[in-house]
C-alpha cells in the first residue's frame, strides 16, 4: 500500500504534468500589437472594474424587442459593428440621410439622419425619404478614442489654416456644431458663435464619447437613455431603456481602450516610409503626433500619442463628394480619419480592407489614389514615386 506521502507527491507531480500539457494545448496570447482591444495601461483596479462592465455592455449585450430594441434599428449591439474594436465591414456600413447644407436636415420627421434598415416584427424599416442626399459610412475602429477626445481645442486650431494662409494648398478646419446640452464641456472649450468644436464621426460633427454613445444606443439600435429621451417632433417623452450606469460605463470603455501600438519601427524600409510619407506632406493632415490634456484618469492625462490625425475638416475633392453633410461641413469635406491601427484593419474586415469613410478603397494603395482636393498633391507625389519608394510607405502605413 502506497504511503500518503506517495500519493501526495504523486498527486502534486500528476497536476504539474497536467499544467503543463495544457499550457502546450492551448495557443499562446496574441501579441498586444496585433489586436485593438484592450484597456490602456495604468489604469486604476477601480477604473478596470468599470472598464470590464462597459465591456461587457458594449460587447455582450444583445438587445431585442423585449429590451428595447427598435422598433427600427441597425444592428442589435454595439460590437456588431465594431468586432474586436476594429473597422466595420461592409455588411456593417450606416447610412446617413437628409442634409445636403450646412443650414439644417429637413428630413428628421422622417427617421433622419440615421437610416434604420431593419424592424422588429409588426414594423417596417425605413426606406431613403425621395429628393434626400444620403452618405454611407463605415463603421470606425474604437481604440484610442479617449486620447482623441482629450486634445485641447487650442492645439486644434492651431493646426487649422482656413484660409490656407501658408499657401501650401491645405486648409484644414473645424467642425463648428451645436452640442448637446448633457455633454460636459473639456477643459478650455473654445466657442464660436454658440457652437463648439466636433472631432469623432465623419464629418467630425460630434463633440464627445458620451454624445457618441448616446447616439448610437438611439439612432443605431433604437435603444433611448435619457440622454435621447424627449422628441422634439411629437412632445413625448420616452422612457429609458438602458440606465444611466451603463451608458457611462460604456463612454468610460471607449475612452480607455488602449491606443493602437506601431508595429516592426525598427524594420529599415518601414524607416524608409515614414521619411517619405512626410516628405510628400501627408503628415501636414494625418499628424503623426499629439499630446492630450488633463484627465482625471491618469493613464491618459499629459500623454503623448501618435494617431496621423489633425481631426478637422479637409475638402477632398468632388470625387468624395457625396452632397450629404453635417455640422458646418461642406459635402466634400470630411475629417482626417486616424492613421493609427490601419495595417490591423482586416482582422475585424473578413481579412480584406475596406477604406476610405464609405469602404469603396480596397487596398491602401487605391486610397491614396482617390484622395483629391487638398490632398491632391501628396497623391500625385505618390503617383511619381519609383516602385521601391511605393513599397516602403506602404509597408510604413501597414505597420501602424
Amino acid at each position: 500500500m502506497f504511503s500518503k506521502t506517495f500519493k501526495a507527491t504523486a498527486g502534486v507531480v500528476l497536476m504539474f504534468a497536467c499544467l503543463i500539457s495544457c499550457r502546450k494545448l492551448l495557443p499562446d496570447a496574441p501579441a498586444d500589437d496585433s489586436i485593438l482591444d484592450g484597456p490602456v495601461d495604468g489604469l486604476t483596479a477601480s477604473e478596470k472594474i468599470i472598464f470590464l462592465r462597459g465591456d461587457v455592455a458594449f460587447n455582450d449585450e444583445i438587445f431585442s424587442s423585449g429590451t428595447g430594441l427598435g422598433p427600427m434599428f441597425v444592428a442589435s449591439s454595439c460590437g456588431t459593428c465594431h468586432a474586436g474594436d476594429g473597422k466595420g465591414h461592409p455588411f456593417t456600413t450606416l447610412t446617413r440621410f437628409g442634409q445636403s447644407d450646412t443650414i439644417s436636415n429637413k428630413f428628421l420627421h422622417l427617421g433622419a439622419p440615421q437610416l434604420q434598415g431593419r424592424a422588429v416584427p409588426g414594423f417596417q424599416p425605413e426606406a431613403i425619404p425621395a429628393g434626400a442626399s444620403f452618405s454611407k459610412f463605415t463603421p470606425p475602429a474604437n481604440t484610442g478614442l479617449g486620447f482623441l477626445e482629450l486634445v485641447p481645442d487650442a492645439d486644434l486650431l492651431a493646426l487649422s489654416d482656413e484660409f490656407d494662409a501658408d499657401g501650401d494648398g491645405i486648409s484644414g478646419r473645424p467642425n463648428w456644431i451645436n452640442v448637446p446640452v448633457y455633454c460636459q464641456f473639456r477643459n478650455a472649450t473654445v466657442e464660436k458663435n454658440n457652437r463648439y468644436i466636433g472631432r469623432f464621426g465623419k464629418k467630425a460633427a460630434v463633440y464627445d464619447l458620451l454624445q457618441q454613445t448616446a447616439n448610437a444606443y438611439n439612432q443605431d439600435m433604437g435603444v433611448n437613455s435619457s440622454y435621447e429621451v424627449f422628441d422634439t417632433y411629437n412632445g413625448l417623452e420616452i422612457d429609458p431603456e438602458v440606465s444611466n450606469q451603463t451608458v457611462l460605463d460604456v463612454v468610460f470603455y471607449l475612452k480607455t481602450l488602449k491606443a493602437p501600438i506601431q508595429r516592426n519601427t525598427s524594420d529599415p524600409e518601414v524607416k524608409a516610409g515614414a521619411a517619405i510619407f512626410n516628405r510628400i506632406s501627408c503628415g501636414k493632415c494625418h499628424t503623426p503626433q499629439m499630446k492630450t490634456g488633463f484627465s482625471p484618469i491618469s493613464a491618459l492625462s499629459e500623454k503623448t500619442f501618435f494617431p496621423y490625425t489633425d481631426l478637422l475638416l479637409h475638402d477632398m475633392g468632388p470625387a468624395l463628394n457625396d452632397g450629404y453633410t453635417e455640422g458646418t461641413a461642406l459635402p466634400a469635406e470630411w475629417r482626417t480619419p486616424p492613421l493609427w491601427g490601419l495595417g490591423l484593419s482586416k482582422n475585424s474586415q473578413g481579412g480584406q480592407v475596406f477604406l476610405m469613410h464609405d469602404g469603396r478603397a480596397r487596398s491602401i494603395e487605391a486610397a491614396i489614389n482617390m484622395h483629391g482636393g487638398e490632398a491632391t498633391k501628396s497623391r500625385e507625389s505618390f503617383q511619381q514615386l519609383n516602385a521601391q519608394e511605393k513599397s516602403s510607405i506602404l509597408k510604413f502605413l501597414e505597420s501602424l
